[in-house]
């Protein structure tokens, strides 16, 4: 049962209709009622779905790679460890687009819309975050997106509670003294203002901001420089590969058509040289009976 519903949910969604029938019936025909029942209510996955379905069939370490990620996260999470937290998300990002990518090359689209992009991409972001996901890997219906925390979010920590102090008996006062001149009322006392290591601190905040922004800019440009680069490579590759792919097929159609010429040729050859051979023994009969007769 579980192989055929593999079988199903592996073959193109165009196909999964057609291929559900043939399964259900042949469930029927050998008296498996429940196995029939399942295999037709089946749903024909999304095309984002058949495409991280594709995915993990194609590559049997993508589940795994998938898994032990998360499992990673979740413990990371646990114990409120901040810097293996921003390492292994790092990694998922990572992860998740190398994936992504060989997700639409094992599935064939070679330029697939962003909408569809982002399907596979949350799809396997899912798989990630939710176990639930993650098990129905390589029989998705419908691409998936996975909205909350669950195991990823930060342990509720009980605040330590403080004991409220005693109140401390009163202490006696000495009898009130003769009444003084009243005291001139001090001027309230002016807030410090902002020391010379604090300016020196923030100044030097600043400019480490400030160097680090222009680096990151400067980095980004390259990048985009780059990319920018390598889609009219890309592009240049693939139209040279079209073109190419014509040139073959027109070659293929030379070859066939010649193929079918010399087949042609070759049989006119047969015939002829069958009939040079009986013309020959009909020759050499004629000449032996005139002989025969001159004789």
């Amino acid at each position: 049962m579980t192989d055929e519903l593999n079988e199903l949910y592996g073959v193109r969604p165009e196909e999964f209709t057609a291929r559900r029938k043939e399964l259900s019936t042949a469930a029927k025909k050998r008296g498996d009622t429940e196995a029939a029942k399942e295999i037709a209510a089946a749903r024909r996955p999304t095309t984002a779905a058949w495409v991280v379905n594709r995915l993990v069939r194609a590559d049997e370490t993508a589940a795994p790679r998938l898994a032990d990620l998360s499992e990673g996260l979740r413990s990371a999470h646990a114990e409120m460890d901040g810097p293996r937290v921003r390492d292994l998300t790092a990694r998922q990002r990572k992860l998740v687009h190398e994936l992504v990518r060989a997700a639409f090359d094992a599935a064939g689209l070679d330029d697939p819309a962003a909408a569809l992009r982002d399907d596979v991409t949350d799809t396997l972001q899912a798989a990630i975050a939710d176990p639930d996901v993650a098990a129905r890997l390589g029989r998705l219906e419908k691409a998936e997106r996975y909205s909350g925390f669950g195991g990823f979010g930060p342990s509720t920590v009980e605040p330590v509670s403080r004991a409220t102090p005693k109140a401390s008996k009163p202490v006696p006062q000495p009898e009130p003294a003769k009444p003084a001149e009243p005291a001139k009322p001090a001027e309230p006392a002016k807030p410090a203002g902002p020391s010379a290591a604090d300016r020196r601190a923030a100044a030097k905040r600043v400019k480490e901001a400030t160097q680090e922004a222009k680096a990151a800019r400067s980095d980004h440009d390259r990048s985009d420089k780059e990319a920018a680069e390598h889609r009219r490579i890309v592009a240049t590759a693939r139209r040279r590969y079209e073109r190419l792919l014509e040139q073959l097929s027109e070659a293929e159609h030379e070859v066939d058509t010649a193929t079918a010429r010399l087949e042609s040729a070759e049989e006119a050859a047969s015939a002829a040289a069958d009939r040079l051979q009986a013309a020959d023994a009909e020759l050499a009969e004629a000449e032996s009976a005139r002989a025969e007769l001159d004789g």
